[in-house]
């Protein structure tokens, strides 16, 4: 099963601003809609990677990983 993000975006003047709700902090703008939609797309990435890597980085010793569906 591959999460689902949402975003919520608006027009706003001559750009295209949005934010994923699942995701604090994640936003971004774009001239266009779909280009809007990729920033948005890399932000995610971006942030997920980092969190990642905070997380491991937290880790002392073994450790599991566990898939949480939602």
């Amino acid at each position: 099963m591959v999460p689902k993000n949402t975003a919520v975006i608006q027009r706003h003047g001559k750009w295209w601003i949005g934010w994923i709700e699942e995701a604090p902090g994640v936003n971004s703008q774009g001239r266009t809609r779909r280009q809007l939609l990729a920033n948005l797309k890399d932000a995610l990435k971006e942030a997920l990677e980092m969190n990642r890597a905070d997380a491991r980085a937290a880790v002392k010793g073994t450790c599991e990983e566990v898939a949480i569906v939602t």
